[in-house]
């Protein structure tokens, strides 16, 4: 079966030459019983890729199973995988067969596979390699014969040197590679999929097309879709119910198209993870760098404020030349502190001109602002705020109430 008789089959849109690519792998390797590893973003249409390979294959007549490895808790997914036998645990009534024995001679999908636990990738890696697998309970070693396709989201790589997942089983699943391009990379099918879509939905509420005019397909086809697929599905499907014009342009497209320079400030740390693990003393310094940063902005502000309240005397002029010249150059084309009637611009000016002295850079000027000082401050301030309560300060300074105890041992402040 060529490619287009494939895309017709599954249903599958597109002309992008790695989408191409991927069904081309899919289709070559459905013959042998070789592992397959699928990867790529989410909603990139990697559940496609095993039914691809199970329909081209010798096994097309027997089972196929797909099963969400993520979705099962972790207490229970051997007994989904391998199945148990009566009174092995809570709830075991009767014994039961898994699906790598319900689905012998058959293809078996595991999606989201970086999620088992490691545990179960030891049985799984068991029965890629040998074909044996040992019911929950049970001591009797059983035979099974499926062809397994994964798949996965996330950086398999990364997962094994953090220990979450194991490198013999990734090799072993990796037989075979199909990476699935995300949408941004299938510029030239994002509009192709635009159409379908929304021809599906006129279909579906028995309503008129939308379409787009050229802004908005470029807008469109530009637009980096982290959700891929399923993302430019549910888009389509909202515009094709909320707009009554059928026409779409690019001002309206862009309300349903998050915008994609807009990130949250990044954090240090976050609740689960205090409640997991100390923080490292590398993030309370960050905190304190932070608050450093913070209060010596204050305090230019409060200057900039006096200055243009007040006005600067020429006696200010002459002593603090140097200065005042880096300051106004720093400022001076911020509309937040220098207005058209500030004073700055005719004090830049007049400092750079008629004072004899050249504009130099200003010396450092040591505040002692230690470190160990500004920290020990924060602490302070904190427990004087909880009334002496080591649980509210710590939360407060967002580390842990350990971390806050060693640090009130260290610097004494019993």
């Amino acid at each position: 079966m060529d490619i287009e008789s494939i895309k017709q089959r599954f249903g599958i849109i597109g002309n992008s030459p790695l989408l191409n690519r991927a069904i081309d792998i899919a289709r070559q390797v459905a013959p042998t019983d070789l592992t397959v590893l699928v990867t790529g973003e989410s909603g990139t249409g990697k559940e496609f890729f095993p039914q691809i390979i199970h329909y081209l294959s010798p096994r097309k007549h027997g089972p196929y199973i797909a099963v969400n490895c993520g979705a099962i808790p972790e207490g229970t997914i051997d007994s989904e995988l391998f199945g148990h036998e009566k009174g092995s645990f809570t709830g075991a009534l009767d014994s039961r067969k898994g699906y790598f024995e319900v689905v012998d001679g058959g293809t078996i999908f595991l999606d989201e596979v970086a999620e088992l636990p490691l545990s179960t990738q030891v049985r799984l890696l068991r029965v890629l390699e040998t074909g044996e697998f040992i019911r929950v309970g049970s001591s009797k070693v059983l035979k099974t014969d499926v062809r397994v396709v994964a798949a996965t989201n996330i950086d398999v790589h990364a997962a094994i040197e953090k220990g979450k997942f194991r490198q013999d089983l990734y090799y072993r699943l990796n037989s075979v590679p199909i990476i699935i391009p995300p949408l941004r990379e299938r510029k030239e099918d994002i509009y192709l999929l635009f159409r379908k879509f929304a021809l599906d939905f006129a279909e579906k509420y028995r309503m008129p097309p939308i379409q787009l005019d050229d802004e908005a397909q470029q807008m469109l086809i530009n637009y980096r879709w982290p959700g891929n697929i399923r993302q430019l599905k549910n888009i389509t499907e909202q515009i094709s119910i909320i707009e009554q014009d059928r026409l779409v342009t690019a001002q309206i497209l862009a309300k349903y198209l998050p915008d994609p320079h807009h990130h949250d400030l990044p954090v240090l740390y976050h609740k689960e993870f205090l409640s997991s693990q100390e923080i490292s003393e590398r993030d309370l310094l960050y905190k304190v760098l932070f608050e450093m940063k913070k209060d010596i902005n204050d305090l230019k502000k409060l200057v900039f404020e006096i200055i243009n309240q007040n006005g600067i005397t020429q006696e200010m002029k002459q002593n603090n030349a140097p200065i005042i010249n880096k300051l106004v150059r720093d400022y001076k084309d911020d509309p937040g502190f220098i207005a058209k009637s500030s004073p700055f611009e005719d004090v830049h000016y007049e400092v750079a001109g008629k004072i004899d002295e050249p504009i130099i850079e200003p010396e450092v000027i040591d505040d002692s602002l230690s470190l160990q000082k500004k920290e020990i401050e924060l602490i302070k301030r904190a427990l004087a705020k909880h009334n002496g309560k080591r649980k509210g300060a710590a939360a407060e300074l967002g580390i842990s109430e350990r971390t806050l105890y060693r640090k009130i041992k260290e610097f004494n402040l019993e």
